[in-house]
């Protein structure tokens, strides 16, 4: 981060500030089918201000999944109430655009008179009142570290717990391109503040559900490699995700296996939705291949090496349309 963009967070920093000072209402939400920056976020800065003594409601469409119920305070998240909460400030966060809040959750903040956006997606429109977006950040879970440690906000078990799994879920445990030097430098501090990192870890990354390997089988059967050996892809039809009985984040991180082989720069995951809706997933591993860009071409959107779209079928036309724009991608 160059010397003026950290003088930019530093005054959103006190912006965000100044609202947590003039309210005591806050709703916190995070976008549907969350992850662990996600749910850590929420869970992260939600603690923080419990601990200050606000009033916190945090909701999310879709609920905690079942991987992340491990966390200390993940209980507090719950899915949207039927009526609009009495709230001041709605906090929209690691949710790249607002309808991916929910169309639930929307209802819920609806009496909130002032919206903060905290994110790190590039493709992020900037739709708050206060909008802290840092692209070059690993994870929103980074972001609120340091607006917490900035603030001098307290940071209970809980947020520090909370960061530590947002933050390592999405930077893959620490190994992705987009991991900085504060990312190791946060993971320290918590560990000197307390942090178990050995079980944390394994309460992240070593308790899977059996049907995940099950599902694992199903889609090696269906992975095909480009003629160039450059793209791979599997597909997850609604009939096998009926057959097991599949959660939706049993699917979390499966696609890293895909673009871990050696020769493909750019991986995609297919998975059809109740409705007959597509969502597409998509992964690179050379800064090369943007594939943020290629997902904005149909309405999508994320990071450069890892964005995501939701469209409508017919099944093969979409498969066909997101890998020939992504095969454009990479002949540029």
């Amino acid at each position: 981060m160059s010397e003026d963009e950290k003088k930019t967070s530093a005054g959103l920093f006190s912006e965000f500030g100044a609202v947590v000072a003039e309210h005591s209402s806050f709703v916190i939400m995070s976008h549907v089918r969350p992850d662990g920056d996600a749910i850590g976020s929420q869970v992260a800065l939600g603690f923080a201000l419990m601990a200050m003594g606000k009033t916190v409601y945090l909701i999310n469409e879709d609920g905690v999944p079942e991987s992340l119920a491990f966390m200390a305070g993940s209980e507090k998240v719950t899915t949207p109430p039927a009526e609009p909460l009495e709230v001041e400030v709605a906090i929209a966060l690691d949710t790249a655009t607002k309808p991916r809040l929910g169309e639930k959750s929307l209802h819920a903040a609806s009496k909130a008179k002032f919206w903060v956006n905290i994110d790190h997606h590039v493709s992020n429109p900037a739709y708050g009142d206060l909008n802290i977006i840092d692209a070059t950040s690993p994870a929103t879970g980074q972001i609120l570290y340091h607006l917490i440690r900035e603030l001098d906000m307290p940071l209970p078990d809980e947020t520090r717990d909370a960061v530590y799994v947002a933050v390592s879920t999405d930077t893959g445990s620490f190994q992705y391109g987009s991991t900085t030097a504060a990312t190791y430098d946060l993971g320290a501090d918590l560990i000197r503040r307390g942090l178990d990192v050995g079980k944390i870890n394994a309460d992240t990354y070593d308790n899977h559900p059996f049907r995940r390997l099950e599902l694992m089988r199903e889609l090696l059967n269906t992975l095909e490699i480009s003629a160039d050996g450059k793209i791979a892809n599997w597909e997850l039809r609604d009939a096998v995700r009926l057959k097991l009985d599949l959660q939706p984040d049993d699917s979390e991180g499966l696609i890293d296996l895909i673009r871990a082989v050696k020769g493909v720069k750019a991986a995609v995951f297919f998975e059809e939705l109740e409705g007959g809706k597509i969502r597409v997933s998509m992964r690179s591993k050379d800064k090369s291949v943007n594939v943020c860009e290629v997902a904005m071409k149909f309405g999508g959107g994320g990071h450069a090496l890892a964005a995501g779209i939701r469209m409508g079928g017919p099944w093969e036309d979409a498969k066909v349309a997101v890998l020939a724009a992504l095969g454009e991608a990479l002949g540029k």
